[in-house]
């Protein structure tokens, strides 16, 4: 089944390519966990080279062009939200990281609440992710799991466990 999905979507497609995680999605088990992962060079560069209103409104593109994005592979796939479809731990990546001072604790600490709050999917996200469809769906509650996660880690930093 999987390789017919694939047949459908291609790296060379930049919409894929993207949805996919720049390929880090077509890993073969735990496509999140390598999406997220994939995410962290990317948010540790913009955090060294935009100023913060910068970094926030690209974090906000990459989520609303991520319902596009996402979307249309969904529908390319015939699929709602393939595993492999991992534009939205990109996103969700990068919203944990908004205006963390960074060090290698605080980003392995964001990216263990964000893998977290993803897969446990507390309420609200876990409402988003039943009841909501679409490219808005499939970023909806990962964008929400990277709100929860920002908050955890903001309070992690101003009590100074981190």
């Amino acid at each position: 089944m999987r390789a017919e999905l694939r047949q459908r979507v291609s790296l060379k497609n930049p919409l894929h390519f993207l949805a996919f995680g720049f390929g880090s999605g077509l890993a073969p088990k735990a496509p999140g966990t390598f999406g997220t992962l994939a995410a962290i060079p990317l948010a540790v560069l913009l955090s060294f080279y935009c100023p913060l209103p910068i970094y926030i409104g690209l974090c906000v593109l990459f989520s609303v062009v991520g319902v596009w994005i996402c979307g249309h592979t969904a529908n390319d796939m015939q699929v709602h939200d393939d595993s492999s479809i991992v534009w939205d731990e990109v996103a969700g990546m990068m919203i944990t990281l908004v205006a963390v001072p960074l060090s290698w604790q605080t980003v392995l600490a964001g990216f263990i609440l964000f893998r977290l709050f993803d897969i446990i999917k507390p309420w609200p996200i876990s409402y988003l992710d039943k009841h909501v469809h679409g490219g808005f769906g499939i970023m909806a509650d990962d964008v929400l799991a990277g709100i929860f996660s920002l908050a955890c880690l903001h309070l992690l930093i101003e009590f100074q466990w981190l």
